[in-house]
């Protein structure tokens, strides 16, 4: 009777287990986001960036052991302004044709409890790195997908973003408010 207790307790153990462990994790470029959000002339802006890709292997269960490389295509830049959007693109802002992506490459994951974690890694903008820190929250859905949504404060100046006449906070505030919102599917 005791072997049998026990190995229905070893496997109903590996069977919820196996609920919350994670395979490794594609995004879904249509349902992810990357927004931000500044201020130019005390004016509130907000802007995106339609196109990013990038690889996730996230375990809630062991996050400690989980990955992630995300790529942003700065060229996507949205603002809802055609001319806005040409001027970002251009030298004194992104520079897209010498600095065409952005990438966020993990170092380390932590729990922080209640589907809560905190991950930290290098932002790289315009061929400058930063070390950044991202808290986020894990929404489980069905078929072992999942969203991760966060948010983040960056300084525009410290990446190059804004350069010449550009680098007034006067004119554009140095202050940058970053959301992202990650739908994360199992790998196929």
């Amino acid at each position: 009777m005791f072997k049998r207790l026990t190995l229905i307790a070893l496997a109903s153990a590996t069977v919820l287990g196996a609920s919350y462990a994670q395979a490794a994790q594609q995004l879904v470029p249509a349902k992810s986001e990357v927004r931000f959000a500044f201020r130019q002339m005390n004016a509130p802006i907000e802007g995106r960036f339609r196109k990013l890709s990038g690889t996730v292997d996230f375990d809630p269960a062991k996050p400690q052991a989980s990955k992630a490389d995300i790529i942003v295509d700065i060229g996507s830049i949205d603002l809802g302004n055609p001319e806005g959007e040409t001027e970002a693109r251009g030298k004194g802002f992104f520079n897209v044709p010498l600095f065409p992506q952005a990438r966020f490459t993990a170092a380390s994951f932590k729990p922080l409890g209640n589907n809560r974690f905190e991950v930290s890694g290098k932002l790289t903008i315009k061929n400058v790195s930063k070390d950044i820190v991202v808290p986020f929250t894990i929404k489980p859905e069905a078929g072992g997908a999942m969203t991760a949504e966060g948010a983040f404060p960056l300084k525009r100046l410290a990446f190059k973003v804004g350069e010449g006449d550009w680098a007034d906070t006067d004119t554009v505030a140095d202050d940058v408010q970053v959301k992202v919102r990650l739908s994360l599917a199992p790998a196929k």
